[in-house]
């Protein structure tokens, strides 16, 4: 258990400045633990999908059919009409998370620069920017551009003084979805280090080892799938709330 109060908590990140101001600064190391990530996400794929038979199924098989299932019947409970890209979208964020986080059972960081993906925001950031903007794209084809200008202006029953009043509620609850969706994973995954962190410093070895492997079995093997889990299925929700009064709308 050594390798465990050798690891540092990623609060700072060895950053690439590109000379175009702030928005052109990289977290490089961010860049390499994401890269790792994704190929092992990928790897994962390939092998599954490969280990599959239609005459003998195996374990691995039927929880990876399980999961899909799951994501497929929640998405067309939400938004049916969106299925074809949601299902694969949420599937792949979900899987991807999960294998992210399930990396830290290795001591990847006595790697150089190489952290749990998901503890740095600007990644989980960027998986809920992707989410946002599929979802108002999604969000303006199905209504038009007139009727997703609408949209922010309900309860639509409501006079239009009340209207007006909740429209910039509306505006803010939509820029706080990914919001939320990005700091909830990231704080979550953080603080799981933090703990281990402050776990090694306080306690004498002796101490420190059982706790330490207690703890980090229950953070990454349970919070680390439940935040996957909660990540995929705000994404398969959000869709649904973009369906909001669209059936009422037009069915008059």
């Amino acid at each position: 258990m050594r390798f465990v109060f050798d690891e540092q908590p990623p609060v700072t990140h060895p950053t690439v400045d590109l000379g175009c101001g702030t928005w052109c600064t990289i977290n490089y190391d961010s860049i390499i633990s994401s890269a790792l990530a994704i190929v092992v996400t990928i790897a994962a794929a390939v092998l599954i999908a490969r280990s599959m038979s239609s005459q003998r199924p195996n374990r691995v098989q039927a929880l990876a059919e399980w999961a899909f299932s799951y994501v497929r019947s929640t998405s067309k409970e939400n938004a049916p009409d969106a299925s074809s890209f949601v299902v694969p979208l949420a599937a792949t964020i979900g899987f991807y998370i999960l294998v992210a986080n399930y990396l830290d059972f290795l001591p990847i960081t006595l790697v150089p620069n190489v952290h749990p993906a998901n503890t740095d925001v600007n990644q989980t950031a960027a998986m809920a920017i992707v989410v946002f903007v599929l979802l108002h794209w999604y969000n303006i084809r199905l209504r038009g551009l007139k009727g997703y200008l609408l949209y922010y202006t309900r309860p639509h029953e409501l006079p239009v003084w009340a209207r007006a009043i909740f429209t910039p509620l509306n505006v803010i609850e939509e820029i706080v979805k990914p919001v939320t969706l990005a700091l909830r994973l990231f704080g979550n995954l953080l603080a799981g280090l933090l703990m281990l962190y402050v776990i090694g410093l306080l306690l004498p070895p002796v101490l420190a080892t059982p706790v330490v492997a207690i703890w980090k079995l229950f953070d990454v093997l349970f919070i680390g799938l439940i935040q996957a889990f909660i990540f995929m299925l705000l994404t398969l929700v959000y869709f649904g709330l973009a369906r909001e009064g669209f059936e009422q709308e037009h069915s008059h």
